[in-house]
């Protein structure tokens, strides 16, 4: 594999991204890369057509995951890359998690009518699409609506843990992730541990759990905190990752194609972790 862009984490407007899978591997590839993962939360529903895309432009495409869990009471989130959107354990996964969105979307917005915030569930369906109903689609309602100014904000008055409209998801285990990324052939990488508050410990755990990589060159993360988490990658013996975490600039405009990669020997040691 020659000099290239990696990106292992992006999503599609399958989950909370803005762009239509096709329409994405071509912003990836005019970016300049070369290898990406579509990493849609709790769905493969994008990979079939992110894969035609991909052959067409010269794009190598890893077929991904990101799957949300709970840990310490709080959530995080474990992607899954290499993995069969086949296999049988997956796909019943990823159904079982569009019913329980759909509840846990009614619930969040009967709170915010309750307090007199003027949005509906059609409202939010509409801007989700064919996607999963997520956070980011309601937070875009809000903004739409001129409730709130931006994103940020809607997660910091409303849709964050703990706030007025949160609603706790079905917990899902870091190590139950891990077996079920596992069983579909795929390796699993804990998503950006500094945004997480993943520490020392916590890593001890989920590495004795079976986890076989870090995201540690994540956008958000800064030099010192890419250091440390390539350091604890190499004390527990896991692979380091790179990803952009692309939603597009409607949903997060500082996450660009092109910001973050990886080196091929890092993609190289990932792949020969696959179950």
């Amino acid at each position: 594999m020659g000099l290239s862009m990696i990106d292992l984490h992006s999503h599609t407007s399958a989950s909370d991204g803005q762009y239509a899978p096709r329409e994405q591997v071509a912003l990836a590839a005019r970016a300049g890369v070369k290898v990406l993962a579509i990493t849609d939360h709790d769905t493969v529903m994008a990979l079939a057509e992110a894969r035609e895309a991909a052959t067409e432009l010269g794009v190598e495409l890893i077929n991904g995951i990101e799957v949300s869990c709970a840990h310490n009471r709080r959530e995080v989130h474990v992607l899954g890359h290499f993995v069969d959107p086949s296999n049988a354990a997956l796909l019943d996964y990823t159904r079982r998690l569009v019913t329980e969105r759909e509840t846990r979307m009614t619930r969040m917005i009967e709170r915010l009518v309750a307090a007199g915030v003027p949005v509906s569930l059609p409202q939010v369906q509409a801007i989700a699409g064919d996607g999963l109903l997520t956070r980011p689609h309601l937070a875009r309602a809000l903004v739409e609506s001129r409730v709130c100014a931006t994103f940020r904000e809607a997660f910091d008055r409303f849709l964050g843990d703990g706030k007025l409209a949160w609603v706790p998801k079905q917990e899902t285990t870091v190590a139950e992730a891990v077996a079920l990324i596992h069983g579909a052939g795929g390796t699993a990488t804990i998503a950006h541990p500094g945004s997480s508050r993943i520490n020392h410990l916590e890593f001890e755990e989920m590495a004795r759990a079976g986890l076989d990589g870090i995201e540690a060159l994540h956008r958000d993360h800064p030099p010192t905190q890419r250091e440390l988490f390539a350091r604890w990658a190499a004390e527990f013996s896991l692979c380091v990752t790179a990803g952009s975490d692309f939603h597009g600039p409607k949903v997060a405009p500082d996450r660009e194609f092109g910001a973050i990669s990886m080196t091929p020997a890092q993609l190289d040691a990932l792949a020969r972790r696959r179950s």
